[in-house]
């Protein structure tokens, strides 16, 4: 029997009408001896029902029905007998009573039950092991859905925007600058390796050399790093990269890319332009450069205000250089226990700081050991800046200023979270004028803040000379309610711009540079456009569609978070000769 119809089709108007229907059986229920079979495709749910007095062949064969057969059905659409309609369903006006009935595969019983209860119950390592099952699951096979729809989108409006997509290679060369790589041996060029790419950067960059103007594809990228939630070893980015514009250009594209999407995807208008935020403004204010803006608790500098302080950990930070002082306001959260203290007081000390101050505001009366120490002048100032009432906690860092952004920065979100503080709609945010340059202390060497293909903001051009770490880069960020959608920047064009970022600033030998990015700065020679691009994580942005934190839900076959496929248990060993052929041999035990 071929279908008609699928089973989130059939409603009301098609009463009387004779069709067929194919998929899985959701769930059995006999009553009375008429047996009521759910039917489920990716499309819905339809209600058949099995009357042996309407016709007993299909009856008899429809009481081996178990969960997960696969069947085909064909019969009549009729409205369901009043109190039994399902307001729940979109088919639920309706059922099929069945004329007949094929078996088109039977199912052993699966190792947890399709639907949602089940898939909670059996927790993610098995769901994963059989991800086949799992998919079934109406939610799982929404968001595969959804991702389709938003991947339509995106093609759909850079093709109105005159993109073209284009695919480059898989099989790269390691640039190991950046994240581990995954290395592929070269069989036919013994000793030698591809990498795959950790992103299209170098390619999409030659793309505008050659004259292609506006790129973007869905590209497959890979990082052999440690995983979280929101990582996979392999994951999609919506890539592009343009010619000849600057970064307001790019701005007003992923806006607008941005609002499609969302309209697409949840029927949301949000509003552009988006607010811009200097990364220096961001640290400040939240200690972190993809700041979740939905909520205060804002981080309050009193580097100043306590330059006299005879509390010595605060003057201590004061005189050391490039040391602060800050601090925070967790409104109404005096009544913090002693546990949730020590809590936020390990998460201070994990991240170097040696201890967390803080003041509880109870009972008109500021409790803390520290504030002996505190001048009327000092008191006087934490009330004026941090608007102190009684029931407040007032959490302090004082550090050197990284530091203290990155502790505070973590401790503003888990107050958040403990509070459960309201946090609703949607911030987009572009932070932008990132450092181009920063110092690393365990390397005593200057590495790119992100990649050292990102042009400098023309102004402070002249500082790569004498103070690299004081030049903004044409970085851009795109954050959304706390979470980095993506990132880009312009690129630097100009051969002899690279060649001095490459060998005077970010000190890589001469003959390492050209054996990496000797095509590059010759294909620079040939008349390169001005040009500038970006990365959206496109798993990262269907986990926010789908209201999930685990991008794992909205990829169909996923890696664990040891990068294991459990369902193919891959990676695997291969056989000796394979080896061999790579000229590979093993030595497990160094």
């Amino acid at each position: 029997m071929k279908r008609t119809q699928n089973c989130g089709e059939l409603r009301a108007a098609q009463i009387g009408k004779k069709v067929t229907l194919a998929g899985w059986v959701h769930a059995r229920r006999d009553l009375g001896g008429i047996v009521f079979i759910e039917l489920r495709d990716r499309e819905g749910n339809t209600q058949l029902v099995f009357d042996p007095q309407h016709n007993k062949a299909s009856w008899e064969l429809a009481q081996s029905l178990r969960s997960e057969f696969v069947i085909a059905v064909e019969g009549q659409v009729r409205q369901r007998p009043e109190g039994t309609i399902n307001p729940k369903l979109p088919t639920g006006e309706v059922e099929l009573l069945a004329d007949t009935l094929e078996i088109l595969n039977p199912s052993e019983t699966p190792p947890f039950q399709i639907d949602e209860s089940g898939g909670a119950q059996a927790g993610e390592d098995l769901r994963l092991q059989y991800r086949y099952l799992d998919l079934r699951r109406p939610s799982m096979a929404k968001n595969l859905k959804l991702r389709h729809k938003v991947a339509k989108t995106a093609r759909d409006y850079f093709d109105a925007n005159g993109f073209l997509e284009v695919e480059t290679p898989i099989l790269f060369k390691s640039t190991p600058e950046g994240a581990r790589e995954y290395l592929v041996p070269s069989r036919v060029n013994p000793g030698k390796f591809f990498a795959l790419p950790q992103s299209p950067q170098q390619f999409k960059q030659m793309l505008m050399v050659a004259g292609v103007e506006r790129y973007f594809q869905l590209a497959k990228c890979f990082r052999d790093e440690d995983l979280r939630a929101d990582r996979q070893p392999e994951f999609t980015q919506i890539d592009l990269e343009m010619s000849f514009i600057d970064r307001e250009d790019m701005y007003a594209l992923i806006e607008g890319l941005l609002a499609q999407v969302w309209l697409a995807a949840r029927g949301e208008k949000i509003p552009t332009p988006f607010p811009r935020m200097p990364y220096i403004e961001a640290m400040e204010r939240f200690g972190v450069d993809k700041p979740d803006t939905r909520f205060g608790m804002e981080l309050v500098d009193f580097t100043a205000d306590f330059k006299e302080s005879k509390f010595k950990v605060f003057r201590s930070a004061v005189d050391t250089a490039g040391g602060v002082v800050k601090a925070l306001n967790a409104k109404g959260f005096a009544c913090a226990t002693q546990g949730q203290i020590e809590q936020l007081t390990e998460t201070a000390k994990s991240f170097g700081a040696k201890g967390l101050a803080f003041i509880k505001v109870e009972g008109g009366e500021w409790k803390s050991p520290i504030v002996k120490f505190f001048s009327d002048a000092e008191k006087a100032a934490l009330t004026s800046k941090l608007k102190i009432e009684e029931g407040d906690l007032i959490l302090f860092g004082a550090d050197q200023r990284e530091i203290v952004w990155e502790v505070l920065g973590r401790i503003r979100l888990i107050v958040a979270d403990i509070l459960k503080l309201e946090r609703t709609g949607w911030n987009f945010l572009w932070v932008v004028d990132f450092p181009l340059i920063t110092f690393d202390r365990e390397a005593n060497r200057y590495l790119s803040t992100h990649h050292p293909f990102t042009a400098a903001v023309a102004e402070d051009v002249p500082l790569l000379d004498t103070d690299p770490t004081k030049v903004r880069g044409q970085h851009y960020d795109i954050v959304l309610n706390g979470v980095e959608l993506g990132g880009g920047s312009i690129r630097i064009h100009q051969p002899d711009v690279q060649k001095k970022v490459f060998e005077d600033v970010l000190k890589i030998p001469a003959d390492v540079a050209q054996s990496r990015f000797g095509y590059m700065l010759q294909a620079f020679r040939y008349g390169a456009p001005p040009h500038g691009g970006i990365a959206l994580g496109f798993d990262r942005l269907l986990a926010i569609l789908c209201g999930t934190s685990n991008i794992r839900d909205v990829i169909a076959f996923p890696k664990t978070a040891k990068a294991v496929d459990l369902m193919t248990n891959s990676p695997a060993e291969v056989e000796p000769k394979q080896l061999r052929d790579l000229h590979i041999k093993l030595d497990l035990e160094s």
